[in-house]
């Protein structure tokens, strides 16, 4: 799970340890040695006991693939349909199915006390590892350590650190199991370990959160507990794909313009079939491809699912792959396949040559966020372009020729 973790060194009381990043040239084992040993005593005195420590760290090194694949993320990037067909595939709907028969009676259990879903927890058990097939076997102390040392997001890492230490000291599970991705999120469902402290569940009364082994339940129940605390909506969906009429006014689709399904409808907004869209809460109008794409009108949940992985395309792939478990048909629009994502070059000078034309993005930083999307429609709007805020190849072509 990429979610946002508890601040424990807040909560504790204690500050995190102050450090500069360290230059990747001067990277080594020795240095990571060096702040362990610096770090210990913002450990005990955080609670955790000398002998966890101490037995924790003895076998850590540093990891200088895990820092490099963390400083590189931002450079690959797919296109929302690449991800999609991935994401929701033929295979991963039918696993999915079979997963949810498989263990029915614990998901409609956990549906019951939650309110989330059994095709939603599915859903995410599905893309997070495979229904359990890829829960990675990398040391996440190991990993948490190094990109704490690392020093580019000190704070986060060394909360990290301090919630994989809190797992061990409580006897969840042991060194030798604490193990999970290279970016250290863990288990069937993905947790990081400061979620993992705030959100995991003993389901199945054995006395331990494990979301490591053969059995699934603690992890679908945790996820399922994560989502209630970020303000999961019972019997709401995430969203549901829409038709946008002729004429309609695209600075409205913006996730900070919310109406009731009849008010989007008295615009013009139906769902595929040409219905009225069920009342289900005010939402708003995402164009993830722009105004070319398949469109969506998205609720609370869609913000809630946001708190497990910001992604929009994470976000439509859980919500989607969970209806097409459920038995709901595929999208019905087509997407601009012709389209290719971005480069992060393209992305950094997409963003500079707005803020240099007068549209600011406030910041420069490769992410195509909502700053960046309002930027790019205010760019069109002068230009008198759909301001459908997509940032495509072609676009920033236009924007190279507007100089």
């Amino acid at each position: 799970m990429r979610c946002v973790s508890i601040l424990i060194l807040m909560l504790l009381g204690v500050p995190a340890t102050s450090q500069t990043p360290t230059p990747p040239a001067e990277q080594n084992n020795a240095g990571l040695q060096d702040w362990i040993a610096a770090f210990r005593p913002t450990a005990l005195a955080a609670g955790i006991k000398p002998d966890i420590f101490d037995g924790a760290m003895a076998d850590v090194s540093f990891a200088p693939k895990v820092v490099e694949r963390d400083r590189n993320q931002s450079e690959f990037t797919k296109t929302i349909w690449d991800y999609l067909d991935t994401a929701v595939s033929d295979l991963r709907i039918s696993n999915g199915k079979k997963a949810l028969r498989r263990e029915r009676k614990a998901l409609d259990a956990i549906e019951a006390k939650y309110g989330v879903s059994a095709e939603v927890v599915t859903a995410i058990w599905g893309l997070e590892s495979a229904y359990g097939t890829f829960r990675g076997n990398d040391s996440v102390l190991t990993s948490m350590v190094s990109l704490a040392y690392d020093g580019r997001r000190a704070a986060f890492f060394e909360e990290q650190v301090l919630a994989a230490l809190s797992i061990l000291q409580s006897g969840d599970t042991d060194i030798a199991r604490l193990r999970g991705s290279w970016a250290g999120a863990m288990g069937h469902t993905q947790f990081m370990p400061g979620s993992f402290i705030e959100h995991a569940v003993d389901w199945n009364g054995d006395g331990k959160r494990n979301i490591w082994g053969d059995d699934p339940r603690d992890a679908l129940a945790s996820a399922a507990a994560y989502l209630k605390a970020n303000g999961w909506v019972t019997g709401q969906p995430w969203g549901v794909e829409v038709r946008i009429p002729d004429g309609f006014d695209y600075l409205l689709a913006n996730r900070e313009v919310m109406k009731s399904p009849s008010e989007w409808a008295a615009l013009g907004i139906l769902d595929t079939e040409g219905r009225i869209v069920p009342d289900h809460g005010v939402a708003s109008i995402l164009l993830p491809a722009g105004a070319t794409g398949a469109a969506f009108m998205v609720f609370k949940n869609f913000e809630v699912i946001e708190s497990y992985n910001t992604a929009d395309a994470y976000v439509i792939a859980v919500g989607h792959l969970a209806d097409r478990i459920a038995g709901a048909s595929a999208f019905q629009s087509d997407w601009p396949r012709e389209d290719r994502a971005l480069s992060y070059a393209e992305r950094i000078e997409l963003q500079t040559e707005l803020t240099e034309q007068g549209f600011d993005t406030r910041k420069i930083d490769a992410k195509i966020g909502p700053l960046t999307v309002n930027a790019v429609r205010s760019w069109q709007v002068a230009q008198g372009e759909v301001p459908d805020g997509y940032a495509s190849p072609q676009l920033l072509e236009r924007l190279r020729l507007s100089r």
